[in-house]
């Protein structure tokens, strides 16, 4: 999961031809070396910075993310008795490679239809070139990200890229101590989610390999392109209604499955980050404000851009998210928040996201 300025995502394994099943193959078709030279190519460059204030945020946010851990126990109650560690903090185009590693890890066990050695190669082609340029644009914006799948042992790892904390932090014009530590209680959130919840990763991953296995005949989906190209516009270009539209019930569901998860996890970092108060980031109500005009901000090609990708949609998984954690929150208290990460079946669905005292009936 990822924190991105005014963007963020953040949003999911080589390709090993023969599947489990009869006439299929194992994980996506994308040539994943392909897609790290473009976005290390076309990656734009970050801030011009003195070596010393370089070294001085590097070292700064290593510390801040084990110390936000800290923070995020006490406001949690999780985790107890986990080790603090430190981040990881990367540039720009170390990042790249880390979140594609982390994209091949997360849809390793996806069921493809089998195609022939030289299709595949075609394909893979034409998608590492997508993805690679997807993660360069990306690269410029994310502050943060916790993969539960990436690491040396695949076990996680929490990554702070750093020239781009310093370029929000300037541009925002606020403390740099104190921006640091709140990207690192988001980020730190993410990582108590998935360590301090043992059925999570899992089912995480399960969820997205099944999402990604489901086949259906193309001709259900062209019978449903012109309601979806009506919902496209009526809906103001919001891809994700493009995509809800043209999928069948069962990728509905699992999808629908997806991204309720995915906006709690977002809600409820976002949530946790600001509950922390001012006590510890004493300017924590100027950087939000600032932060939230920044997200609605930039040209009218950027927002373009986060429209097409997808991005715009991920912006109001944090309000949506939030909103429910709060409601809840002021509901029941903490404790009564973590009943959400009791089991897969406590977890709120996406009508209960938007009416948590539904979610708060059933599981009272």
């Amino acid at each position: 999961m990822d924190r991105v300025d005014t963007d963020q995502s953040s949003t999911p394994v080589a390709t090993r031809p023969g599947g489990s099943e009869r006439g299929t193959d194992r994980g996506l078709p994308v040539n994943w070396a392909l897609a790290r030279r473009t976005a290390t190519t076309l990656m734009p460059p970050g801030p011009q910075v003195d070596p010393g204030v370089a070294a001085e945020l590097v070292e700064r946010l290593r510390t801040d993310s084990a110390t936000a851990e800290g923070h995020v126990r006490e406001i949690t109650g999780l985790g107890a008795g986990l080790p603090l560690l430190p981040a990881d903090v990367l540039d720009r185009s170390a990042w790249a490679t880390a979140a594609l590693d982390g994209m091949r890890a997360l849809t390793a066990d996806a069921q493809m239809p089998y195609a022939p050695k030289a299709a595949r190669a075609v394909t893979g082609t034409a998608a590492g070139v997508q993805v690679g340029g997807l993660l360069s644009y990306l690269g410029a914006r994310v502050l943060g990200q916790y993969d539960p799948f990436g690491g040396p042992d695949g076990a996680g790892r929490l990554i702070l890229v750093a020239p781009n904390v310093y370029a929000a932090q300037q541009a925002m014009d606020v403390a740099s101590e104190d921006f640091a530590l709140w990207v690192c209680l988001h980020e730190a959130t993410h990582r108590l989610q998935f360590t301090a919840v043992p059925w999570l990763r899992d089912h995480f991953s399960a969820q997205v390999s099944q999402l990604l296995s489901i086949r259906e005949p193309d001709a259900d989906r062209l019978r449903r392109l012109p309601e979806a190209i009506r919902s496209l516009r009526d809906s103001g270009g919001d891809p994700l209604a493009l995509v809800e539209l043209l999928q069948g019930p069962e990728q509905k569901a699992v999808l629908d499955r997806l991204l309720a998860l995915t906006t709690l996890l977002e809600g409820h970092a976002d949530h946790v980050m600001d509950a922390v108060g001012p006590a510890v980031v004493p300017s924590v109500a100027t950087i939000r404000e600032r932060f939230t005009a920044r997200r609605r901000g930039g040209s009218w090609i950027d927002r373009l851009l986060r429209t097409l990708l997808g991005v715009e949609a991920k912006m109001k998984q944090y309000a949506v998210g939030a909103a429910f954690v709060r409601h809840v929150d002021t509901e029941i208290g903490m404790a009564g928040v973590n009943r959400v990460w009791e089991s897969p079946e406590t977890l709120p669905t996406r009508a209960e996201l938007d009416e948590p005292a539904e979610w708060l009936a059933r599981v009272a």
